[in-house]
């Protein structure tokens, strides 16, 4: 049996197995990009709940972790040189395709590509629909001030254009699917969740409706979704 009594983490969020990865994330669009891809590499693994609360992600056993105070976080007890831990999404998203030799493509090329568009979604959607989504939903929706909102609605628009140009010929975002798709589409599907649709105008992007329903309807994804499950 592996031992990771060497991750603090371990001591408020025991592992059951720890011979197999260990996932803590929260199922947001960010945290259900780990537990998606571990259902479709078919990769063995335990889903710790961290919600969002300080008590969790700030509290000392997280933080051992991620000092980033961020889910997700994982511990690979079957790491290339031993136990691993690792945090940020689209690192882990790097690291599990690696691992499984999965969802990353074939050659140098397809590699570079999907990394290209993971990329794309970690600096530049994630944080502007996220940003968009505190404007729209959250506390930033009570400010008189519309600027701020405004900015983000803008600059939604345009990735998600941009997006929609890069589907126009083909299902996936790289030609096949990938841990780039994996990253990208539940940012998308977190419209539904801010509400934002309509201020986006997401209807006026033909491309991006059947692609997020080509992705929501497979089963790791409907899986992967609600990994681990809501309190």
């Amino acid at each position: 049996m592996a031992d990771l009594s060497a991750f603090p983490i371990t001591r408020k969020w025991t592992p059951q197995n720890p011979d197999i990865l260990q996932l803590f994330a929260f199922p947001t669009p960010n945290g259900v990009k780990a537990s998606i891809a571990l259902e479709e590499m078919e990769i063995p693994y335990e889903a710790h709940l961290v919600t969002l609360a300080d008590a969790d992600v700030k509290s000392p056993e997280f933080l051992s972790l991620n000092p980033n105070n961020k889910i997700p976080a994982i511990i690979d007890p079957n790491g290339p040189d031993g136990p691993i831990g690792l945090f940020e999404s689209g690192a882990i998203l790097i690291y599990l395709a690696e691992k499984s030799g999965k969802l990353m493509g074939n050659t140098a090329t397809e590699r570079a590509k999907t990394i290209q568009w993971l990329m794309f979604q970690m600096g530049g959607l994630g944080p502007m629909l996220g940003q968009m989504g505190f404007f729209v939903k959250f506390a930033g929706s009570e400010w008189e001030d519309k600027r701020p909102q405004q900015r983000y609605v803008d600059e939604a628009k345009r990735l998600l254009g941009v997006l929609d140009t890069a589907l126009s010929d083909k299902d996936w975002i790289t030609g096949a699917y990938s841990i780039a798709d994996i990253a990208i589409a539940p940012w998308l599907n977190a419209l539904n969740f801010y509400e934002a649709k309509d201020m986006v105008n997401w209807d006026d992007h033909k491309n991006l409706g059947a692609y997020l329903d080509r992705f929501m309807a497979r089963p790791a994804v409907t899986k992967g979704m609600n990994t681990p499950p809501r309190p």
